[in-house]
This record gives structure tokens, C-alpha cells and sequence, in this order.
């Protein structure tokens, strides 16, 4: 048996988070991570970003591992570009727990660390263009969570009325996005 293979890739907006569909519609109008890389047989994304999300995302061939990551609470951190200035209050409202709505019901997130970042962060171009300030305000926030439901920190952001405007994960566990770009791969040894 070939021993498991793990990568880290920098998602670009507007890509699904899997590899292909049997959609035929689908295949024609989105873009897959297919792709942007000649993956190995039975590669997997753990865990998703969402079309509109960018950000990193670990692939692998281990289903062990990827059931391990995704259930273990291991901490994954979002840079969110939100519409306005949140307040103090807001952001303990989001560090406390805030219900969403999740499958038609009530949820209440875990606690989390939310911190307002100074400046604008080192990323590389969306490509897609955010509104720009003459539309009004806007707050880099550190979101970090440890859990990871569909659509959980728009529907965080949303709930304090502070929609997200860009959403990139920088960090899951141990490993970061640093410098990477939007499309590029790299292997990894499958510790988190």
C-alpha cells in the first residue's frame, strides 16, 4: 500500500472546495480544484472553504487523518474583511458565542478569539473587486474557531451586522498561509 500523501493549497476565490462533479451544468459554470493541480488518486479536501472564500486548505489521501483533523477542535484562523467598524461589545458577542442559524435551526458557536487586526494584511489581490470605502467603513478581524460549520464565520459576522466582504483562512493548526499564493501547492508531512 502507497503511503498517504498530504498538500497545503492556497484556495482561490471562486473555487469549489472538491476536485470535480458529476454535474455536467456544474462542470460547465464553476471551477474545481482539478484544475490547478495534477492530484494523486483518492486525494481529499479536509474540511471546505466556500466558493467565495480563499484561503489555505489541506489535502490528502489519509481518510484517518482527515477525519482527525476535522473532529479534534484544532484551531483554524480567518482574516474577515467585515462591512463597518464592530464594536468592543460586538466582538465579545462573537468571543462568547453567538447563535447562527445552521440546517433550518439555532446554533450557538463555540467560544473564539476575534481580535481587530491593525492595517491591512499581506494577501495577495482577490482578483474579484471589494467595494471600496466610499461605500462606507471596513474591519480586518482575526477570527479563530474550532469548529468549523457550513458557512460559520459569515453567519458570525452577519449576526453582529458586520457582513463579510472577504474571507481568507491563514491558518489551520501549526500551519500557515504565510506566502503563499492563490493556486500554488506544496506537500506536507501530514502533522498538524
Amino acid at each position: 500500500m502507497a503511503s498517504p500523501q498530504h498538500f497545503l493549497i492556497f484556495k482561490p476565490y471562486g473555487y469549489i472546495s472538491q476536485l470535480s462533479s458529476n454535474d455536467l451544468r456544474q462542470r460547465r459554470k464553476k471551477k474545481f480544484l482539478a484544475e490547478l493541480y495534477d492530484w494523486p488518486e483518492g486525494i481529499m479536501p479536509i474540511g471546505r472553504l466556500d466558493e467565495k472564500s480563499e484561503g489555505l486548505l489541506l489535502m490528502t489521501t489519509d481518510g484517518v487523518l482527515s477525519d482527525h483533523i476535522n473532529r479534534s477542535g484544532i484551531e483554524k484562523e480567518y482574516y474577515a474583511l467585515v462591512n463597518g467598524v464592530p464594536t468592543e461589545v460586538q466582538l465579545d458577542q462573537l468571543r462568547n458565542g453567538i447563535e447562527i442559524g445552521l440546517e433550518g435551526k439555532k446554533y450557538t458557536t463555540k467560544p473564539c478569539e476575534v481580535q481587530k487586526l491593525e492595517g491591512i494584511p499581506a494577501l495577495p489581490d482577490r482578483g474579484k473587486k471589494i467595494r471600496d470605502s466610499r461605500h462606507g467603513p471596513t474591519t480586518w478581524l482575526s477570527i479563530t474557531i474550532t469548529e468549523g460549520k457550513f458557512r460559520q464565520v459569515r453567519k458570525m459576522t452577519s449576526a453582529i451586522d458586520c457582513p463579510t466582504l472577504r474571507l481568507v483562512r491563514v491558518r489551520v493548526g501549526n500551519l500557515k498561509l504565510n506566502t503563499m499564493q492563490p493556486g500554488e501547492v506544496l506537500a506536507w508531512d501530514g502533522e498538524v
